[in-house]
């Protein structure tokens, strides 16, 4: 599901950079959903990801233009349990 990036910051193994936490307790954290393209496809996935019951329409940021053109951005953030 994930592919291999050279360029990433992020490390699995036990000197990570994330903090340890004990697999005992479960914690909140936040997980951010970005939508890069046009205002039309945007709109697109946003549907389709409100009728699989993934998110409601609302929780999704406005668009904002990036420095592309015809190009936006939105963001959803979704809290997640992890154990």
């Amino acid at each position: 599901m994930f592919q291999s990036n050279s360029g990433a910051f992020a490390s699995t193994d036990s000197g990570g950079d994330f903090p340890s936490r004990s697999q005992s307790s479960p914690h909140n954290e936040s997980v951010r959903h970005l939508l890069y393209g046009s205002p039309k496809a945007i709109q697109i996935v946003i549907k389709s990801l409100h009728q699989r019951g993934y998110a409601e329409p609302n929780e999704w940021s406005r668009p904002m233009p990036t420095d592309r053109p015809g190009e936006m951005m939105c963001i959803l953030t979704k809290t997640v349990q992890v154990e």
